[in-house]
């Protein structure tokens, strides 16, 4: 029997933090022999170029005149199912349980139980989705009708449970980095391009809704910066944006600031930054905390969801309540003016990473879980990134 798996994979392909995991997993599965089929509505944006073992199947939406609405989740589930049949995939492994786990549902009916269905819940289905009461009982069956459920921190774990009173079995499987991408950038050059020599950089990377609580990254730099000198730099775009411009002008702050919108080379212009802001109150994981520390980055943010379990505070950086910006500022003080603080700070951060969120051990934990609904053995295969 071949020990390498035929996997389809459906996400939503923007950006976003879900999507770039599912992404990322499936070209580290597929570096490791296993066969990966993409199933959505565009390319995903992290894929890229060609890669051996991958293949992007889109999805066609009908524009039948009698649908007010074009149907894509139909659309989408009768996609899953052609090429689950075309391809004999073995596991149909989706990010977010709405629509993307009730969408395998519908294609598992049609194909059989040969085919396995993996959920994978990343937040917003269930921090947002699950409160709407409408929508509780698409969401509980997707979940209990999944093989297996996977969810990217204790905390989202403990909420899901709580909000749709599951009491199925949910596998722990945090975020990862790829440690080849994410690294210490050399970026003296870029850097001098937004501060003074001398001059410490802020920074805070988003899509500005509200749930970021943007407007707290402008108070805690404005506090930083009356006692060290230092800029702050914007990354990502949203509604919240316009909000954040016009409070900059107010505070007159506007030569401190620069916005740089949607970059692609995350590692690249994170490795800018000494500190990372994130005071959202609600973060599943924070996946931008664990690019920041795999680049040598700590982070200053709040105690929010999965936040605590990805930043050690004290350790990789610090974490205070939401909204309390006097106690971030303070934390941020201290980091830029400790030099063997930040020092030691930034060498956890790198360790952290490896140890705890390596692409390998996290790859490695899908693979059990691919094999474990399958009823086979785990081979021993090579590592995602060797």
């Amino acid at each position: 029997m071949d020990s390498f798996l035929k996997i389809g994979i459906t996400c939503y392909p923007s950006l976003g933090g879900s999507g770039v995991v599912a992404t990322e997993l499936g070209k580290l599965l597929a570096e490791k022999g296993h066969e990966v089929h993409f199933i959505s509505h565009s390319v995903p944006f992290r894929l890229g170029s060609f890669h051996k073992n991958i293949k992007y199947h889109e999805v066609d939406v009908s524009d039948y005149y009698v649908f007010r609405y074009p149907p894509y989740d139909l659309s989408l589930a009768t996609k899953m199912a052609q090429v689950a049949k075309a391809q004999n995939l073995d596991v149909l492994h989706v990010h977010y349980a709405v629509p993307h786990a009730v969408c395998a549902f519908l294609a598992k009916q049609m194909v059989g139980d040969k085919l396995k269905i993996v959920t994978t819940l990343h937040g917003t289905d269930i921090t947002v989705l699950a409160q709407d009461e409408s929508l509780k009982d698409l969401i509980r069956l997707a979940i209990n009708e999944s093989d297996a459920v996977t969810s990217v921190s204790r905390d989202l774990m403990r909420e899901t449970r709580e909000v749709l009173d599951i009491t199925r079995d949910i596998d722990l499987t945090y975020n990862f980095v790829d440690e080849r991408v994410y690294y210490p950038r050399e970026c003296c050059d870029c850097k001098a391009d937004f501060a003074d020599p001398g001059e410490k950089v802020l920074m805070h990377i988003s899509n500005f809704r509200p749930v970021k609580r943007v407007s707290d990254v402008v108070d805690v730099f404005e506090m930083v910066n009356r006692k060290v000198p230092s800029k702050l730099l914007f990354v990502g775009e949203g509604p919240d944006l316009p909000k954040i411009q016009w409070k900059i002008k107010e505070m007159g702050l506007e030569d401190r600031v620069h916005f740089l919108g949607k970059q692609d080379d995350i590692a690249q212009v994170i490795s800018m930054a000494d500190i990372l802001l994130l005071p959202s109150e609600k973060e599943s994981f924070g996946l931008v905390a664990l690019e920041a520390m795999a680049c040598g980055v700590p982070t200053v943010g709040s105690i929010a969801g999965g936040i605590p379990e990805l930043v050690a505070h004290g350790e990789t950086g610090f974490l205070a309540p939401i909204g309390d910006t006097r106690l971030m500022a303070d934390y941020c003080i201290s980091l830029l003016t400790d030099d063997e603080l930040t020092s030691r700070v930034r060498e956890a951060c790198l360790q952290r990473a490896k140890t705890e969120f390596s692409s390998d051990i996290i790859t490695a934990a899908y693979e059990a879980i691919y094999y474990r609904v399958l009823n086979r053995k785990l081979p021993r295969l090579k590592p995602a990134c060797g």
